[in-house]
């Protein structure tokens, strides 16, 4: 990974006595920014904390020093060096006078996207969440560069402040190719982004911080003009997006949608639900909590309806380690405090991990490690889950389920994540078992009356929620374990008998009837097994007859 971060050109700007402990730091190329405030001694901060530069404060002509070297500031409060990356912003009082600076180091990191690298040649939109400081415009700065050069699109920028490109009207080689726009005012962001599609035919759009309800309703005009998007906003988690009112059209909106009665029992919840009103501008969103540690939501819309029902989802955690591999781990989520907060139709707060599947691997050979850990339900362990449908499995036989009033999607969710032998099906009369509200199915003798005359068994339950589904399920599960194997018990026992009545007529055909010439009375036998030893008989070329009453009814073997 090649980092280039023209640090020497930042510390030129700075005061002598602040400038001279940075250039003989250890820690210099891990510097993330200096901070400056008049009265105050200068602060230098790294990945482990910060740390004091002087003993000396800051005072009016060392913030003036620093102005003057570094020009004027745009009315965003930011200002850079010329061709650099770096990004000086300042703190006014209430008459405009500067009496604070924020020196940000900027870098351009070649390589960084090695992790998402298989996502950029979908051709998908990206949308990078994280928190400030996480490394968002690193990375979009990084995607831009291989998009134009390794690529070959037409990439345009909108750089609001000249954060991506740098400062100046020559933009920093860490782009490549692409093109840079600069935007004179940052509320005038969403123009800019419109009239690059009008005027400048890209096939791709780099925006930094989209932070406005106008930048996301010109994002979602641009995906559907079918240019591909690439953008960063503020947030730790897709769900903090869905709560952002400005920000949510991003990923498709969300608005109430009132169901109707039936329409709330087929799916066991309220009448009045939250559902997704759009297609997302975003196919792929990036949680970027660490620089190397990355989640990656790759349906975006599918996520999205998740996260509004409350039930279970898979994200894909990409971690880069130090050897360069790129490690990727799936984890089950269930939904946390979001759904209780929407009133949606999962109550219950649960543990936001349940369990991990973990895939060490790389892009020249693959190394898949599965490890365990605690399910949060019923501290249930998949490979106990795994023993239990053993018995299944081996026959490829599954159960086929039929829901009623209960919500099918979270049903196949906990079906999924417990790796449980069940087809949920919505033809009643494909149906093994029936799992249903308890309430609901006392007030519908139709289907009572219909899994009578089928023998299908009904299974309640008191209320939809994931534990209680949970229970249901795998008891459902160890009473049709049960049943098959007293089945296959049954089905031995009666091969047993079949085996044991052809081998007493081989041996008295072959022992006493051809080598004695003697008549020979085998034991009583069931009609289908004395047909069997009938059929052997007559291959024989042999007679016989049938004496007895039944159950006691024998064959009796004459010599030729």
């Amino acid at each position: 990974m090649l980092i280039a971060d023209d640090l020497d050109k930042l510390l030129e700007v700075l005061p002598d006595f602040i400038r001279y402990p940075l250039q003989n730091h250890p820690n210099r190329k891990l510097l993330i920014e200096v901070v400056i405030d008049l009265g105050r001694r200068p602060e230098a901060r790294f990945p482990n904390g910060p740390e004091y530069l002087s003993d000396i404060t800051i005072s009016w002509q060392d913030l003036d020093f620093c102005i003057k070297r570094v020009g004027n500031f745009s009315e965003d409060n930011r200002a850079g060096i010329e061709r650099t990356l770096h990004r000086i912003s300042s703190i006014r009082n209430r008459k405009g006078n500067i009496i604070g600076l924020t020196c940000r180091v900027g870098r351009a990191i070649f390589g960084t996207i090695s992790i998402i690298r298989d996502l950029l040649d979908k051709g998908k939109s990206l949308l990078l969440l994280g928190k400030p400081g996480v490394g968002k415009t690193t990375a979009i700065r990084e995607i831009a560069r291989i998009l134009a050069d390794e690529m070959e699109k037409r990439v345009v920028i909108i750089d609001t402040s000249n954060e991506i490109a740098g400062d100046g009207d020559i933009p920093h080689p860490a782009i490549g190719r692409a093109r840079r726009m600069q935007v004179a005012r940052p509320e005038l962001q969403h123009q800019v982004m419109i009239e690059a599609v009008e005027n400048h035919m890209p096939e791709v759009i780099i925006i930094d911080e989209i932070g406005t309800e106008l930048e996301a309703l010109a994002a979602r005009t641009i995906a559907e003009r079918g240019v591909q998007l690439v953008g960063t906003a503020h947030g730790n988690y897709l769900a903090s997006l869905i709560k952002n009112p400005v920000l949510s059209d991003l990923i498709g909106g969300i608005q109430y949608v009132t169901l109707g009665d039936d329409e709330a029992k087929r799916r066991g919840s309220q009448k009045s639900v939250l559902e997704r009103k759009a297609v997302p501008a975003f196919q792929v969103a990036i949680e970027i909590h660490e620089r190397n540690d990355w989640v990656v939501h790759e349906k975006v819309d599918e996520t999205v309806d998740q996260i509004l029902q409350g039930i279970v989802l898979w994200i894909q955690r990409r971690k880069l380690n130090s050897r360069g591999n790129i490690c990727i781990e799936c984890e089950q989520l269930l939904p946390t405090d979001f759904a209780s907060s929407w009133n949606l139709n999962t109550k219950s707060k649960h543990s936001r991990q349940l369990n991990k599947t973990k895939v060490s691997n790389t892009y020249t050979n693959s190394v898949i490690n599965v490890y365990e850990s605690k399910n949060s339900i019923n501290n249930l362990k998949i490979t106990q889950e795994k023993n239990d449908i053993n018995l299944f499995n081996h026959d490829n036989q599954s159960i086929f389920l039929y829901p009623y009033c209960i919500n099918i999607q979270q049903i196949e969710a906990v079906i999924t994540a417990l790796y449980l032998p069940f087809i949920v099906t919505k033809d009643v009369m494909q149906a093994d078992v029936i799992l249903a509200l308890r309430l609901n199915v006392k007030q519908n003798p139709k289907l009572r009356q219909i899994a009578k005359s089928r023998h299908i068994t009904i299974y309640t339950v008191q209320n939809s929620m994931v534990p209680y589904l949970t229970r249901a399920l795998r008891q459902i599960l160890s009473i049709c374990k049960v049943a098959k194997t007293s089945s296959s018990q049954s089905f031995v026992n009666k091969k047993t008998l079949e085996v044991q009545a052809l081998q007493e007529a081989r041996i008295a055909i072959e022992k006493i009837v051809i080598e004695k010439h003697q008549s020979v009375e085998l034991i009583s036998r069931l009609a289908n097994i004395r047909k069997l030893q009938y059929q052997l008989i007559e291959s024989y070329n042999l007679r016989s007859r049938s004496f007895g009453e039944e159950p006691n009814r024998r064959l009796r073997i004459y010599p030729a």
